[in-house]
């Protein structure tokens, strides 16, 4: 005869032999489980994760971290799968808030839920943790103004505008280079130029997260506007790759480039003096303080959530004067 067993029965049989049970995840801390999902796979997310497993070593909770590969669908899966496993917390970064919605606000019914990076402000999380992207935009367009006095021609290369992060960090860079009033609530959708006489942003090109056409991107923009003055990458990746395609075109220096994030290429481009400048989050305190959260709200402490229901961690500007201090601080940090 087959015997079967719930997975409660299995760990409270398990906890008697004195054999841990965890629910999921890669880690064999007892406690709550706190899943830290991403909207992709980059060097910016491995960055995520070290904090979010270092947040989990230090409080006593297993932390397991998911990188979806396919975009929304992939995303729902792994959701749905750590629901049906009993997971606690789940922190997010949205990939489509518009069309996320539904779908975050059924998930908040069976267990913490937080976003981070990305945020979907009209969905029933619990607080979103990262930075304000479009005052970092803000701060791109101010480099940017600085570094191009005498204006010029931009192109602005992103995996996909349909989240809240991008489309944010864009209308930033976009409104404080043409010098427009502060609000985040406007949007200038893509296909268009933009244009205030001095600056124009020529043209924006989406990737999907797609590598190859991501660099395909930075090639197509160099030949269809050959007067190019820079181009914007906004995502981690979209800087490097850019790199490749201005160094095969013999561009390097000739136009600018302005980025996003703290990949090693972009760090090593601004102290070589082939990118001007990035605007960095803090994705190691993302992941430490996304977990954190959650921890408490696990042990049913809502306190910690602020009133504003948003956990600020600062953007920061890294040009060639202070990128040795940052790149060291960095390794430290994610050095074993």
């Amino acid at each position: 005869m087959r015997l079967s067993f719930s997975l409660p029965l299995l760990c409270a049989l398990f906890a008697l032999m004195g054999i841990g049970c965890e629910k999921s995840g890669s880690h064999t801390h007892k406690g709550p489980h706190i899943a830290y999902i991403t909207n992709g796979n980059a060097s910016f997310w491995t960055i995520a994760k070290i904090g979010a497993e270092a947040a989990g070593n230090n409080l006593g909770v297993t932390v397991s971290v998911h990188m979806p590969a396919e975009g929304i669908a992939d995303q729902k899966r792994i959701v749905e799968d750590l629901l049906t496993r009993g997971v606690d917390g789940i922190a997010i970064s949205v990939i489509d808030a518009n069309n996320q919605t539904g779908f975050l606000n059924d998930t908040a019914l069976h267990t913490k839920l937080i976003t981070h990076d990305a945020d979907a402000p009209a969905s029933t999380r619990l607080a979103y943790v990262g930075m304000d992207n479009y005052q970092a935009g803000r701060m791109l367009g101010a480099m940017i103004k600085r570094t191009m006095p005498d204006g010029g021609s931009l192109a602005i290369v992103v995996g996909r505008v349909e989240q809240d992060n991008a489309r944010k960090r864009r209308q930033g860079v976009i409104d404080e280079v043409l010098d427009r009033s502060f609000d985040p609530t406007r949007y200038d959708a893509p296909g268009q130029e933009i244009s205030n006489g001095s600056y124009t942003f020529v043209v924006t090109l989406t990737d999907q997260f797609d590598r190859v056409k991501a660099k395909a991107n930075c090639e197509d923009a160099l030949l269809r506007y050959p007067s190019l003055t820079a181009i914007v990458g906004l995502f981690a990746y979209n800087t490097p790759l850019c790199l490749e395609a201005l160094k095969q075109a013999g561009k390097l220096g000739s136009v600018k480039l302005y980025s996003f994030d703290e990949a090693d290429e972009t760090l090593q481009g601004i102290k070589d003096g082939h990118v001007v400048g990035t605007v960095v989050q803090n994705p190691y305190e993302y992941g430490l303080q996304s977990v954190t959260l959650l921890k408490e709200l696990i042990a049913g402490n809502s306190a910690a959530v602020p009133q504003s229901k948003f956990v600020d961690i600062p953007a920061r500007t890294i040009e060639r004067s202070n990128v040795d201090e940052f790149w060291l601080d960095l390794k430290k940090k994610t050095t074993p």
